[in-house]
């Protein structure tokens, strides 16, 4: 939609919804490595076009928490491209902008820094692919946010207790309260959640006259007993959610009928699993707020690369083929060959008329083999479409359903075996860690450490390149279990062992478990800083931007190499030139014989452990309120204003003048209405009705 078609007031907020972006994602294939750049470039210009106020992001801007200099450079380009500029910026910020915005050194909203020239603000959240790590806890989207790009937001330092203050905009008479929660692992913050730990800050004064958005980047379908978030959490006064993490595009407001607040999920733009939630349109959504009133449109993104997945099931075309017919693999071979050449031309048809649609689509023909087939050569078979599909390699994926054997003695089954969950793509693994120790021998079941936090730096050191990021879990959870011995007073090697244990199981799924695991991660950075061997090539912010084959001239320290393969910084090297059967160093710079007398320490030989860090608390709240939805198409008009003067960081609203609402909470009930006509008259905004 044209600008020149837009009939928006001053008192209309616009607003540009997005999430899951995954900039950088395959990259280097030769099909698919401009897909995300193309989509982000169609985002940004569709804000552009529309004069959107702001630009939502709801995480994984980034596919990669360290991006390469490519995807920066070109995420930096496209930033500057659409979003600098002198269009006025026709709202203000009523907060606390040191609250909101914690993670810089220039606590105040881009487009009011006297150096930049803001025209399409954009405010993100991080998410899981893009979360901050490392002692100083910073992500890509702070490097955007120190360039003025992005305005991150939503950031919790706390592994206690989260507390969430809005970012308070006004633009005419609309007042709008934008919450954010970047993303954190689900079973921590399903139990902060249980025990009332977050909490959500309203303005003192006229709660009523505030719309409430919130974004959020975790799991909203359930993956397992605590592994994601239900919305009944979420605090019933909030108006709209915009829910990120999860690829599937429902961008249309859905009602919950028990907290009375409308979800939206707007899905990822780039497919990164050929799975059925990605074959769904991608789209993204105008969200227009006046007053108490809204709508959101939905905006097909027309540079996505088209998805076709299928399933078939070989039991169910017996009329063309048995296990027992002659050839009956050829013949298989060429059922699947006829689906796929289907599949391909549905695809052209939809791709007449929009050049921007790249030509080679994804295919993915699931075939279930059941019933005695047998399975083809898939390599043979993806030669035949390697020119006119994007994913030549995995067109055909085999399953095979798992068959019950015939159990004489029925009262001997065991269904716990029988229906054994078999391995789902995406584990991750740290649950692949709990599973083994909880299938394990009692022999070889942990007895110091748990199972939590060994996954939990097993994932540091696979996903994130942590490499002290075991050794400094065993040290600290070593030092700290002999300082609780020492104090018992245990001396005999019988009652060291019962007193371990206890002192572990204590500590399992505890609030203390969690801030352990956050310590030693946090040492793990701390101690390579104080031995001074990441005051340049180890930090964070330079592993992002100096990826690449070349080696670089470090400062300060001549005879060390940067290139990949070297084994500068006590044999870490730049990680991936070295042989897996390689040995290597347990720590980054840290020497063979530290590491070895660490790891050979007993419990007996010393009992010294470090402080831990106190406790904190959290609150409660409640409200009750009202909101009216509106789906239509058509507009209001919009009349240009003068940009708002800056406001200094002591605005009018600060956190002193918020109130404590607790999750979960109770109130009285509220009337909610949405509009979902596509014939509504010319103002889209409908007057307010009750449930």
């Amino acid at each position: 939609m044209s600008s020149e078609n837009t009939s928006d007031d001053e008192d209309t907020f616009k607003i540009l919804i997005a999430t899951d972006i995954h900039l950088g994602y395959l990259e280097k294939d030769a099909i698919r490595g401009n897909d995300t750049y193309n989509t982000l470039n169609e985002i940004l210009q569709c804000a552009k076009q529309n004069e959107v106020d702001f630009i939502l992001l709801g995480g994984d801007l980034f596919h990669d928490n360290k991006p390469s200099r490519q995807c920066l450079h070109k995420c930096i380009t496209m930033l500057r491209k659409y979003c600098m500029g002198d269009s006025p910026v026709r709202f203000e910020i009523l907060s606390d902008q040191k609250v909101n915005f914690n993670t810089t050194q220039f606590p105040w909203v881009n487009y009011q820094d006297e150096n930049l020239n803001i025209s399409i603000p954009v405010f993100s959240i991080h998410g899981n692919h893009d979360d901050p790590t490392g002692a100083e806890g910073l992500c890509a989207l702070d490097l955007l946010s120190a360039s003025g790009f992005v305005n991150h937001f939503g950031h919790s330092h706390s592994v206690e207790k989260i507390e969430i203050s809005p970012i308070l905009m006004q633009k005419g008479i609309t007042k709008l309260a934008l919450y954010g929660l970047g993303s954190i692992p689900d079973e921590r913050l399903y139990r902060m959640f249980v025990n009332k730990q977050v909490s959500m800050l309203r303005p003192k004064e006229d709660q009523d006259g505030w719309f409430n958005l919130f974004t959020i980047h975790q799991n909203r379908s359930k993956h397992g007993p605590t592994n994601y978030i239900p919305e009944q959490f979420l605090d019933d006064f909030l108006d709209l959610v915009v829910w990120g993490h999860e690829h599937e595009c429902l961008i249309k407001p859905t009602l919950n009928e028990q907290q009375l607040f409308y979800v939206s999920q707007p899905g990822s733009s780039v497919a990164t699993s050929l799975s059925p939630g990605e074959a769904t349109k991608k789209k993204i959504g105008l969200l227009r707020v006046k007053g108490r009133k809204m709508k959101l449109q939905e905006i097909p993104l027309k540079t996505v690369r088209q998805f076709f997945i299928e399933d078939v099931v070989l039991a169910d075309h017996q009329d063309c083929f048995t296990p027992d017919t002659p050839h009956v693999t050829k013949k298989i071979e060429d059922f699947c060959f006829a689906k796929v050449t289907e599949m391909l031309h549905e695809a052209e048809r939809e791709r007449l008329g929009c050049p921007l649609t790249p030509e080679k689509p994804l295919i993915r023909l699931r075939v279930d083999y059941s019933g005695g087939f047998e399975a083809f050569n898939t390599s043979r078979f993806s030669q035949k479409f390697v020119d006119r599909v994007a994913n030549p390699k995995d067109i055909i994926h085999f399953v095979r359903r798992r068959e019950q054997k015939e159990i004489k003695d029925e009262n001997s089954i065991d269904y716990g075996k029988l229906f054994k969950p078999t391995a789902v793509e995406g584990l991750r693994v740290e649950d692949l860690v709990k599973q083994y120790f909880e299938a394990a021998e009692q022999k070889v079941q942990l007895s110091l450490l748990t199972e939590q936090g060994m996954g939990k730096a097993i994932q540091e050191f696979v996903d994130k390149d942590e490499k002290e990021a075991i050794e400094e879990l065993i040290t600290y959870q070593l030092r700290k279990t002999q300082l609780h011995l020492q104090s018992r007073g245990v001396t005999t090697e019988q009652d060291i062992d019962a007193e371990v244990r206890l002192f572990r199981d204590s500590k399992k799924n505890t609030a203390e478990e969690e801030k352990d695991i956050q310590e030693a991660m946090n040492r793990a950075k701390a101690h390579r800083l104080e031995r001074g061997d990441g005051d340049f090539a180890d930090q964070d912010v330079l592993d992002v931007t100096m990826d690449s084959d070349e080696g670089s001239v470090p400062v300060a320290a001549p005879t060390r190499g940067r290139g990949r393969g070297s084994r500068g910084r006590g044999g870490r090297g730049r990680g991936r030139g070295a042989t897996a059967s390689e040995p290597k160093p347990a720590g980054r710079g840290r020497s063979q014989r530290s590491s070895t007398t660490s790891q050979s320490r007993s419990i007996l030989q010393a009992f010294q452990a470090s402080s831990q860090k106190p406790s904190r608390t959290g609150a409660t709240k409640s409200y009750a309120d009202e909101v009216i939805i509106d789906d239509s198409d058509e507009d209001i008009p919009v009349t240009k204003a003068a940009r708002p003067p800056p406001k200094p960081s002591s605005s009018s609203s600060s956190s002193s003048s918020f109130s404590k609402y607790g999750s979960q909470s109770q109130s009285q009930s509220r009337g909610v209405a949405f509009e979902d006509s596509d014939d509504d008259e010319d103002d889209p905004f409908k007057a307010p009705t009750r449930r």
